[in-house]
């Protein structure tokens, strides 16, 4: 699989319901576990069991520059020794429930890994034209 979005993402930003440089921008770790789903929605559509390896508080200093998203590098923390592959960006909006996914990212440096229990993860942006993704 190749990075991609969502396809409920690409609505909420053509709708306005997500606005990236105003939004409370968060990560994920996702297990290598979890299949992509381009029509999942919410958080809550990605079984915890599967995807969910840590995430990161809101991301800092967002640009959308030339319909390009980027962001300030980030860290998590690992919650379990498991193998992860990919990298999920939500709009966090006070529960998993409203939380909408945007980016599955898998094609980035580092990735697939397995982190220890408790290792801070450390996610560097791309330097390439497309950052984090691009519209």
């Amino acid at each position: 699989m190749t990075s991609a979005l969502f396809d409920p993402g690409r609505e909420g930003f053509l709708d306005g319901t997500i606005d990236w440089d105003t939004a409370d921008i968060r990560v994920m770790l996702c297990k290598s576990a979890y299949t992509f789903d381009a029509a999942d929605r919410y958080i809550t559509d990605l079984p915890a069991a599967t995807a969910d390896n840590g995430r990161t508080a809101a991301l800092g200093t967002k640009t959308v520059t030339g319909g390009v998203a980027d962001a300030a590098d980030t860290t998590l923390v690992a919650t379990s020794a498991v193998a992860c592959n990919a990298l999920i960006v939500y709009q966090y909006n006070a529960s998993d429930a409203s939380a909408r996914v945007i980016a599955y990212i898998d094609s980035a440096t580092g990735l697939p890994f397995t982190p220890a229990a408790s290792q801070t993860v450390s996610i560097a942006w791309g330097e390439t034209a497309n950052k984090i993704f691009k519209l």
